[in-house]
């Protein structure tokens, strides 16, 4: 007797699809053999079960049900099948599966089956017409008793079946094959040339049986990391000699072997006369994989590529070197310890890129506990032995369609490396098509320059003339887009019927999606009129072939429901019938409309209707709905929907629907179907919700360049959702100068032709585009193994639907082009590409499909089943015809164009003299006109009067608004600067002048005396003439450092902002320029370093398989920089002249296309369009807000703080100022604790060291600080040892050129110096001219010392901005010591970092029982202990100066910041650990309302946790509230 198959198997696991086929069946008998190693299930099923499913199913009883039993599982299928199906039906639908079971039996007969010819004479006869050859004339009878056992045995067919013979094919055309069989030599001959060259290269230098590897920069490498593999790979080969363990113990060789060079000096670096010989003696032994170290083997030899290299001094004047290299197998650190001064020598060899075989000890190193070399005993140079891929086609191919990194999170190559590799190759073009974007151009653009001007070299070193850029390599700039077909209207042949016409509202049930090869099995339909259902059409329809099972199981219609009922040809017309006069309505109308309209075709019936797509009304109406299916429609407008997926339930569903949308479309005054379609046209929010599909669009011209960025704007700024969507008909609009193509599996058409739509649908979609795309059969492969995709089951399906593109373009007149979808540049790259989707969650991330750039070779073979002749055809010439299309252009615009401000210069020259007249008199002293006039001659005349107006009021209106702005970089250096109000720094030498009488001092020898220095730092003087004290100011800072010798140099405005007035600022840009003239500078996030690396790691770890950190690191270098987002500059403001259309410079878009912002930022990054426009850097800075509150709580005008006071200057040397011992506050010797610029350990340090006495010592540590290798092992051994001073040392940029123009110098080479060491060209080694400028400084005199300090710096600090921030940290240090508890409340509103009320507030005693307790953590502490820490010591000064807090009161206390409250400082809400700054904002708002009656009061008014409130409670902060508003009656007592 039967069982049902899970009453069998009750707990077996299996997939949903496969336990559904399961659920279905019965098991009539299971049995086993007596030694149990062998069990059989006997199966009956009503339902077709693919060989595939029972093959999965087998497998699963076997691993879930018996894991440790060696067992083999059977199952023996028998179907009873409805008389739906014949022979000749099942095979249409079991044949894959029949071909899987006979390739199990033999790759020969089922090689005779796939090419075998099947026809049916008869209902129960077959015909199997195969290939007259030897073996299937002896297979003939295995075949044909498989054949009917499946079909008589399993499937119970009575069927006879015979045999036939015809003539094997030889091939279409001889000369085809020939053609292929040259192809094939030419390659062959080609790479074994190249192999012998570089086999003659290395033969003395390397031993046979190397696996060839690629370099990560050219191919990459050709043995990276596999896929995941079960077995341990690793292991010494038998050839190596000196690899195992034991051979050779630690240090020793065999005798003589290093000998051969004869006698060299002890210590000696090399000791082998061999010129490849770089470190210790020559050897001999072959290379093994570095794969294969798998512990500590003793003496090891390697080859590789150097990765990185690293020195680390260490005791006795010794270096460890440390470096990384890699055969591409896998990657191995050597370390190796040599003398301090032999470093240089070294280095000079082991370098990045280098080629190098080293010998030595391989160890675990007990420093990173891992493998390593050690103990060298030799290394010496070597060939570079990797193979990069080459194009040897006499004809050239170009790639169309190429992604770069910029793709999000999907292509792993740069930009930069794929136009280098195509023009390599002899490409003559390359596409950059990345998925939605177009960021990458740019840096494909700087290649195209490299590449031109390196012809353009080459030519003129040759004699010849110029290329010609047309002709020349070309980069085609396109895009990926997501394009979405609007252009289907929401109703189809509209005649502007009414909304109260008669409708017949209907819905089908199929055999499957393609109207074309699927068939009707139901028809449901009610006819609406004015607005009631008034008659109901209801019938199954007999296929004529067997329902699929996942269609039963959506419709519950089984083959017996239909056998019975008509066919189509005598249904339609009976519907069309109860259609007459009536339109068509459906949900998604465009699926039930197509097979009703192919119908009609077939039986010759009228095509022609109106219908109505409820869907798109839906996507109309319901903006805020999610989904439109209809159920989702259904629930959302209150209708019943019963039996869904039946077709009359679900068309008097859709009928209620269309009824309440025709009364919600009269609300919005649309009564007719032509106003329905503008409205749809009209619909923003519907193109966001439709399906979207992947286009190929490319810029023909620059007019094509202009529209195309249009496009990706309006994507992303309008059209957003999930990826940035593009609407046909907004292409339609701006077409001209575009050309389309119809991109991969995810484009239109090649849907269409999976889900076998009409003939009529895919020729509207082919003439939408300019050319037809296809791509090797391995990019569509995931589809045969893919559950969706029902119609590929084998690499020939994916071949033919390239055949049916190919017939589409002949038939239409389309070009039809063969691209690769490049994601990544080499085969063995993929694994970067794999890492990056396997950390994005992908399944299916360890199956990456070949998306590598091919040769053209490559590509012919990959298309050579259409024939030599079409192949070339698709590949070459009609890919080149597309690249002789298009122009060669650059992507962003050559010219300048700044804002233009009438009478900017006028203006600029009236502020300017203005104000030096009102500082310095109405007769100008000679120095400040003489400044000022070359300063505006030269802003002028080169065209930036304009930056500095809007630079003026900008700061003007802050100003005006109560907040300082501090300047930023060199812009202090312009005298024109300050007297335009834009920075307070003057530039100008030190000086007196007088504000009564204008008396000015410059030149008397007590002021020179402060050359170089700051006039600040001048005594005292009153006036000679009127008595009045006079001004000290000037910081002797040359114009030239801001604008260059030729005053051509562009200016950078920065300007420092109170953060919390930035915004502000942004928003009057718009007031200066105007709205929409101004845009915030776009950033684009990539994979940074360290998230990559958690990548690779993660992606091996849950592999279980151990990488090197070596090894990580260098594939995590293959994934950083994919990009993951964009964002914004901080402060950076883009400004468009008028008349401009942004998209003539750059794309744009919400920051990280945040739909909910209305910022828009610039496409590009910013960096790539500075040339082209202005960028204003407004940013937000902490010592202007500062500042701010302390003005608000003091009254005090920060203007009028004097910054010469000897009370301040202390703070800097001991804390006296303030009135307490270093021992009180932890031992900390300065009182600079909290003061911007000094007040962290580091920078007290370099103030104790540098031992500062006036204002201008302060800027010039606080230049040393800002630099990189300016202190450090720098200007601070130059003090401590006496050689220089804090005034001597080089400090700021200025410095330099100030110094060499006083010690000889010439002006401009003295600028040059300057610029070429603070950008670290020097220090580098990137200055060609340094050799020569330093014999030059020899020859002035510069002191040795100084020029070796020029050599270490990498980067400096303008003195202008020095200046800047020690006049505001001035201020702030004159309030800490003159208003200490506003000092103190603006500190913790502002700047404290993890201020606690719980540890700081509690009183000093608990303060320093907490920090106690910290210190003895310090090397544990978490970064926001850290940060506490920092707090803590401000606040312990705090209290040692004897003030202290007072307890919050809610009524009283402010969200955001302290105030001083009856002599103490009351703390802000927000400083209660966890208590959120909105939090905070709404005790504040809820405390208004009155007094708060229980805690939860206080919970439902303020929406704060119940462990804030806890918190709060501990703290004593509630008072005694209750618990709740309830009354008890013990209260009244």
């Amino acid at each position: 007797m039967s069982k049902p198959f899970f009453e069998v198997f009750p707990s077996l696991q299996l997939n949903t699809d496969i336990r559904d086929l399961m659920g279905q069946t019965e098991v009539e008998r299971v049995s086993a053999t007596k030694r149990r190693d062998f069990l059989r299930v006997y199966l009956k099923s009503t339902r077709l079960i693919q060989k595939a499913d029972i093959w999965t199913t087998e497998q699963e009883i076997k691993k879930q049900l018996f894991p440790q039993t060696n067992l083999t599982v059977k199952i023996y299928e028998k179907f009873e099948l409805s008389s739906q199906y014949n022979p000749e039906k099942l095979m249409d639908i079991y044949k894959e599966s029949i071909l899987e079971e006979f390739r199990e039996y033999s790759h020969i007969q089922y090689n005779a089956l796939k090419t075998a010819k099947i026809e049916y004479p008869s209902e129960n006869e077959m015909l199997l017409t195969l290939e007259d050859t030897v073996l299937n004339h002896s297979m003939e009878g295995e075949i044909l008793q498989i054949l009917e056992k499946i079909l008589v045995e399993r499937c119970g067919f009575s069927v006879k079946i015979h045999t036939a013979y015809v003539e094997k094919e030889t091939g279409r055309f001889q000369e085809e094959e020939e053609a292929k069989i040259r192809l094939k030599v030419d390659a062959i001959y080609s790479r074994t040339k190249g192999r012998r060259e570089e086999g003659e290269q290395t033969a003395s230098a390397e031993g046979s049986g190397q696996s060839t590897a690629q370099d990560p920069e050219t191919g990459k490498a050709a043995e990276t990391a596999q896929k995941p593999k079960t077995e341990n790979a690793g292991g010494v080969t038998k050839s190596f000699q000196g690899g195992s363990r034991g051979e050779f113990k630690r240090g020793e060789f065999k005798k003589g072997e290093f000998r051969k060079g004869g006698n060299f000096e002890k210590g000696a670096l090399k000791r082998s006369d061999n010129p490849d010989v770089i470190y210790g003696r020559d050897f001999e032994e072959e290379a093994m994989k570095i794969e294969e170290l798998i512990g500590e083997m003793g003496e090891v030899v390697i080859r590789g590529k150097v990765l990185s290299v690293d020195t680390r001094d260490i005791k006795n004047e010794k270096t460890i070197i440390i470096f990384n290299i890699s055969d591409f197998t896998d990657t191995m650190t050597i370390k190796m310890f040599v003398r301090t001064e032999q470093v240089k020598e070294v280095t000079g060899d082991i370098k990045p890129g280098a080629f190098l075989k080293v010998k030595g000890i391989c160890m675990m190193d007990k420093f990173d506990h891992e493998l390593a070399i050690g103990s060298i005993a030799g290394i010496k140079k070597i060939p570079d032995f990797t193979n990069t891929r080459m194009d040897t086609s006499a004809r050239k191919r170009v790639e169309l369609h190429c992604h770069t990194k910029m793709s999000d999170m999907d292509g792993v190559s740069e930009a930069k490396d794929i136009v280098k590799r195509a023009y390599k190759w002899g490409h003559r073009a390359i596409a950059i098509t990345d998925h939605g974007v177009v960021q990458s151009f740019t840096d494909a653009n700087h290649v195209w320059d490299d590449l031109w001007k390196a012809e353009k070299g080459k030519r003129k070193e040759a004699g010849d003339e110029n290329p010609d850029k047309q002709d020349f390599f070309k980069i085609i700039y396109g895009v990926e887009a997501y394009l979405v077909d609007d252009l289907k209207e929401i109703v189809t042949n509209d005649k502007g019927q009414s909304l109260h016409e008669d409708y017949v509202v209907f819905d089908i049930e199929t055999t499957g999606f393609s109207p074309v090869n699927n068939r009707i099995i139901e028809i449901g339909a009610v006819k609406v009129s004015g607005g009631e259902i008034v008659d109901r059409f209801s019938t199954f329809v007999n296929p004529d072939v067997p329902i699929p099972f996942e269609i039963e199981k959506l419709t519950s219609i089984r083959d017996e429901d239909v056998m019975d009922s008509p066919q189509i040809d005598v249904i339609l017309p009976q519907f069309l019938q109860f259609c007459e006069g009536c339109i068509m309505v459906a949900h998604n109308a465009s699926f039930d409309m197509s097979f009703i309209m192919e119908n009609c075709r077939r039986l010759g019936y009228p095509q022609e209707f109106t219908y109505v797509d409820t869907v798109g009304i839906s996507r109309v109406l319901l903006k805020n709905q999610s989904k439109h299916t209809l159920d989702a429609v259904a629930k959302t407008l209150g209708i019943s929907l019963e039996n869904h997926h039946r077709a009359v339930d679900d068309a008097e569903c859709t009928a209620h629907i269309f009824v309440k949308f025709i009364k919600m479309l009269e609300e919005q005054d649309i009564h007719n179907l032509t106003e329905v379609n503008a409205l749809g046209a009209s619909s923003v929010d519907a193109v966001k919700k439709m399906p979207s599909y992947h286009a190929i669009i490319l810029a023909k011209n620059d007019l094509g360049r202009i529209n195309l960025y249009r496009l990706v704007s309006q994507s992303h700024l309008t059209y957003f959702n999930k990826h940035p969507r593009i609407p046909k008909s907004l292409v339609m609009k701006y077409r001209e100068g575009l050309i389309l193509g119809s991109a991969c599996e995810a484009g239109e058409l090649y849907r269409a032709l999976l889900d076998g739509q009409s003939d009529a649908q895919i020729a509207r979609l082919v003439k939408f585009y300019d050319y037809l795309e296809i791509q090797p059969c391995g990019n569509n492969k995931f589809m045969i193994a893919s559950e969706r995709v029902r119609n590929v089951n084998s690499i020939e399906d994916i071949q033919n639907i390239n055949r049916k593109i190919v017939s589409l373009g002949e038939q239409f007149h389309k070009p039809v082009v063969a691209t690769c979808d490049v994601h990544f540049l080499d085969p063995e790259d993929e694994v970067y590409r794999r890492i990056i989707m396997a950390g994005r969650g992908f399944d299916d991330a360890d199956d990456q499909a070949p998306l590598y750039l091919h040769t053209t070779e490559e590509m012919l073979e990959e298309f050579s089943y259409l024939g030599s002749d079409k192949a070339e055809e698709i590949v070459i010439t009609n890919t080149n015809m597309i690249a002789d299309m298009i122009e060669t252009i650059a992507p962003v615009r050559p010219d300048k164009c700044p804002p233009v401000i009438p009478d900017s210069d006028k203006t600029l020259t009236e502020i300017c003299y203005n104000r030096a007249h009102e500082i310095y008199g109405p007769d100008l002293p000679q120095i400040v006109e003489a400044r000022l006039e070359r300063e505006l001659n030269s802003i002028i005349k080169n065209g930036f009067a304009v930056m500095y107006i809007i630079a003026q009021k900008l700061v003007w209106k802050s100003v005006e608004d109560g907040y300082l702005v501090g300047s930023r970089g060199s812009v202090g250096s312009s005298f024109v600067a300050t007297m335009a109000g834009i920075t307070e720094v003057n530039p100008l030498s030190p000086h007196y002048y007088c504000s009564k009488c204008h008396y000015v001092d410059f030149d008397s020898d007590e002021v020179k005396a402060y050359a170089g220095k700051a006039g600040i730092d001048m005594p005292d003087k009153v006036c000679p003439v009127c008595g009045e004290k006079l001004h000290k100011d000037g910081f002797d800072i040359p114009f030239e450092t801001f604008l260059g010798f030729k005053g051509d140099k562009e200016p950078d405005i920065d300007l420092n902002f109170s953060g919390e007035y930035q915004s502000k600022a942004h928003k009057y840009t718009e007031v200066i320029f105007g709205a929409g003239q101004t845009f915030r500078a776009g950033t684009i996030a990539t994979l940074a370093d360290k998230t990559a690396f958690g990548y690779v790691k993660n992606y091996f770890e849950e592999r279980g398989i151990h990488k090197r950190t070596s090894e990580i690191d260098r594939i995590a270098s293959g994934c950083t920089g994919v990009r993951r987002s964009t964002g914004q500059h901080p402060g950076g403001i883009v400004v468009l002249p008028l008349g401009q259309d942004i998209n003539s410079f750059t794309p744009v878009q919400h920051p990280a296309n945040d739909m909910t912002t209305d910022t828009i930022t610039t496409h590009f990054d910013y960096h790539s369009i500075d040339h082209n426009l202005l960028k204003l850097d407004i940013l937000g800075h902490d010592d202007p807000t500062m500042i701010r509150m302390l003005q608000d709580l003091t009254g005090r005008d920060p203007l009028t703080i004097p910054l010469d006071g000897q009370d301040v200057m202390s703070l800097f040397q001991n804390t006296d100022a303030l009135g307490i011992t270093p021992e009180q506050i932890g031992g900390t010797k300065l009182g600079a604790l909290g003061i911007p610029e000094f007040g962290t350990d580091f920078a007290m340090q370099m103030v104790i060291d540098a031992k500062p006495k006036a204002f201008s010592d302060l800027v010039r540590i606080s230049g040393l600080s800002h630099g990189t290798n300016v202190w450090l092992g720098n200007a601070q051994d130059l003090i401590m040892s006496g050689v220089a001073t804090i005034s001597t040392a080089i400090c700021t940029r200025d410095d330099i050129m100030l110094y060499l123009i006083q010690m000889g110098v010439e002006s401009e080479k003295s600028f040059k110096i300057m610029e070429a060491v603070r950008k670290g060209m020097v220090a580098k080694g990137r200055c060609a001219m340094w050799e020569e400028w330093k014999e030059d400084m020899l020859a002035h005199n510069v002191p040795q010392w100084y020029i070796e300090s020029c050599q270490k710096i990498e980067y400096m600090f303008p003195k202008a901005h020095a200046a800047a921030y020690v006049m505001m940290a001035w201020r702030i240090a004159y309030c800490k010591i003159h208003y200490p508890l506003a000092y103190y409340g603006a500190f913790f509103s502002i700047r404290a970092k993890a201020f606690s009320y719980e540890i700081m507030c509690q009183g000093q005693k608990h303060l320093e029982s907490v920090m106690v307790d910290y210190k003895k953590r310090q090397d544990t502490l978490s970064n926001k202990e850290k940060d506490a820490m920092g707090d803590m010591r401000i606040v312990q000064e705090m209290y040692a100066r004897g003030f202290e807090f007072e307890p919050i009161d809610i009524f009283r206390a402010q969200s955001r910041s302290f105030q001083i409250v009856d002599g103490k400082l009351m703390p802000s809400l927000n400083s209660i650990d966890g208590l959120g700054e909105k939090a905070a904002d709404a005790i504040v708002e809820a405390a208004k309302d009155g007094p708060f009656l229980s805690k939860d009061d206080f919970r439902q008014r303020t929406k704060v946790s119940k462990t804030i409130i806890d918190l709060m409670d501990s703290l004593g902060l509630l008072g005694d509230l209750p618990e709740s508003n309830q009354i008890s009656i013990f209260d009244l007592v």
